[in-house]
């Protein structure tokens, strides 16, 4: 799969490449990650209606060929998308994220529902509501006024104002997926370690 606007499986560290492949044949030993597997390795069970729409709208952005599987180089190559892109390259998966209908803009019901999902699978409680934080992303970079956000509106507009791009970094924040996948290897390794003795 190469690139997919992060990083070249080539750019990681051959550790961590190691580490990500051993989680991702561990809990999906077939190499090929089904929506349901994938809800399972995030943890994400008993979503409501919108929150499973956004993880149904993430998997298949991962999804890059678009087979209904996602594979050992579209996992990486989401990983380090999200976890090591630039900011430019994240602002581009997030609008297609974002744009649920796929028509190159994103509405205001879109980027609510989008915040709500977001919202109950990281059970955030933040002090403006999902409502309160729509109005102010549009009202921030509308910039036509027209209701709907078009990648050029949104890639400026959120890179000029650092709470957006702060509060959008944050709702994809995946670094405790690493963490989780570091833990299973370092206590594989003592394991290994004990029944060696």
């Amino acid at each position: 799969m190469g690139n997919m606007d992060g990083k070249t499986v080539e750019e990681l560290s051959a550790t961590e490449c190691h580490q990500w492949y051993k989680k991702f044949m561990t809990e999906c030993p077939s190499g090929q990650l089904t929506l349901y597997e994938f809800k399972q390795f995030f943890g994400l069970k008993n979503l409501g209606p919108s929150a499973n729409n956004y993880v149904e709208q993430m998997f298949e952005t991962f999804d890059f060929n678009k087979d209904g599987y996602m594979d050992f180089m579209e996992y990486v190559a989401a990983l380090s998308l999200v976890l090591k892109g630039k900011v430019e390259q994240k602002l581009r998966w997030y609008f297609k994220l974002y744009d649920v209908d796929g028509n190159g803009c994103i509405d205001r019901g879109e980027l609510l529902n989008i915040i709500k999902a977001i919202r109950a699978i990281n059970r955030c409680n933040d002090a403006m509501t999902a409502e309160e934080f729509t109005n102010m992303v549009f009202d921030k970079i509308d910039i036509n006024g027209d209701g709907e956000l078009s990648l050029e509106e949104f890639m400026d507009g959120v890179q000029k104002d650092q709470v957006l791009l702060d509060t959008l970094t944050r709702s994809l924040d995946l670094t405790h997926i690493v963490q989780l996948i570091q833990n299973d290897v370092k206590n594989d390794a003592e394991l290994g370690a004990v029944a060696a003795e």
